[in-house]
């Protein structure tokens, strides 16, 4: 009996040490129009927890540097070029958060030089909170803290220019896995809908310099992620109506993916 129940305590001991440790959490809080984040966080897979402490809709958009690069670098490429410099990485984060949420994302992370930006404009004003200082530098340093990516159980890849689900999405809480397979950046938005609203009311509304109440709300989602990289979300969906977007600017001709045609929506019933 004896080295029955040892034997039992051995073999959990060894199941528990083989269990992956969850991502550590980094708490992000956004203002208008600045972050409040750690300066310097370890390596590896982490989740970032972003809360909207402002009156405007924030993400939090991850975005890694080439060595020799600098946040300021990047906010003056963005000033000159009007769009992201083609040097800089898109690693994800969450998107997007109403005043007052507070949603998540997890991403793997590099050692290395980061910028956490938002580039969500203000209601009546195209200019990406960005430009308002919304821009903070980060450093990734070794060594890499080990943690695995939380489990998905709903997969959306991403290409030029659709949204391809694994499965349909379903009442209850789902962890999301985002990877995009296209040549340029892509983000996924997901809003529930208002009733009797589509998302290309979504699209128009914010054509429209996001005047007037909007369409739907933002639930969450991942911000920008370049080609070949993946990361996850969680989301829990209620039954209702709801859209996938992505607002990015075409690396061809400089129009909002979704007038591509970068707009899903979907339908989640009652349990």
């Amino acid at each position: 009996m004896a080295s029955t129940l040892i034997s039992l305590l051995l073999s959990a001991g060894t199941a528990l040490a083989s269990t992956p440790a969850a991502p550590p959490v980094v708490h992000v809080r956004a203002m208008d129009y600045s972050f409040t984040a750690p300066a310097s966080i370890r390596a590896g897979v982490t989740t970032f927890r972003l809360t909207n402490a402002g009156k405007e809709l924030h993400h939090l958009s991850i975005v890694r540097l080439p060595k020799g690069k600098t946040a300021a670098d990047y906010l003056a490429a963005v000033q000159a070029e009007g769009h992201p410099p083609t040097w800089a990485t898109d690693v994800g984060g969450p998107n997007a958060a109403i005043p007052g949420a507070t949603i998540e994302a997890t991403v793997s992370l590099d050692a290395g030089n980061y910028a956490l930006v938002c580039f969500i404009p203000s209601p009546g004003n195209p200019v990406p909170h960005l430009m308002k200082g919304m821009v903070r530098p980060l450093t990734v340093r070794a060594p890499v803290r080990t943690g695995a990516m939380p489990t998905a159980d709903v997969d959306i890849r991403l290409s030029d220019y659709a949204f391809a689900l694994s499965k349909p999405l379903t009442a209850g809480r789902h962890v999301v896995r985002v990877t995009n397979d296209a040549e340029q950046p892509h983000e996924v938005v997901m809003i529930r809908l208002a009733q009797g609203k589509s998302i290309t009311d979504v699209s128009a509304w914010v054509e429209q310099g996001m005047q007037g109440p909007p369409p739907g709300m933002a639930l969450a989602g991942m911000s920008p992620i370049s080609k070949g990289r993946s990361a996850t979300f969680p989301v829990l969906m209620t039954a209702g109506t709801y859209g996938l977007i992505c607002f990015l600017p075409d690396a061809k001709d400089g129009k909002q993916h979704d007038k591509h045609g970068m707009v899903q929506q979907f339908d989640v019933a009652a349990r």
